[in-house]
């Protein structure tokens, strides 16, 4: 691949080519399906909580653990320059989102689930699936039901 070759989503890839089991998740998942206005310095990715941490040095990735469902649940799979990139799926991201508002921001967090809504990426019925997985069905309901309303 020649540097003309590259995409915006190049560090994803290259994350991907490294940490050969993660996920992207949270904020670069974000960035990558186009919801809410973040871009991330660095990667954001999920892996087990039973594996170790990626030695990555050249390349500012972020991890978190995620487990079961969390972990498992609403993953695609994307072509990157070639390279296969698994990624959380825009009702995944907003849920997760959600459960990490500690981490990412509660403003970030109601930022994307209204530009989800707003642009009608998937169904209330498919994000409602993945705020149970998550965990987190009651803490956006007030925010759900005034964007909804």
């Amino acid at each position: 691949m020649t540097d003309g070759d590259l995409t915006e989503h190049h560090s994803l890839a290259e994350a991907c080519k490294r940490v050969l089991h993660g996920i992207i998740c949270l904020l670069s998942a974000l960035s990558y399906h186009e919801i809410g206005t973040q871009i991330p310095h660095e990667v954001w990715m999920a892996i087990d909580r039973t594996m170790r941490k990626p030695g990555v040095d050249y390349l500012p990735i972020r991890v978190f653990r995620f487990s079961g469902p969390s972990l498992n649940e609403g993953i695609e799979e994307k072509k990157v320059e070639g390279v296969t990139v698994r990624i959380y799926n825009q009702a995944k991201t907003v849920a997760d989102c959600f459960k990490y508002r500690n981490k990412v921001g509660i403003v970030v967090a109601i930022e994307g689930l209204k530009e989800y809504w707003r642009h009608r990426h998937c169904t209330i019925d498919e994000l409602v699936q993945y705020l149970r997985i998550c965990r987190v069905q009651y803490i956006i309901r007030p925010n759900l039901e005034a964007i909804v309303a």
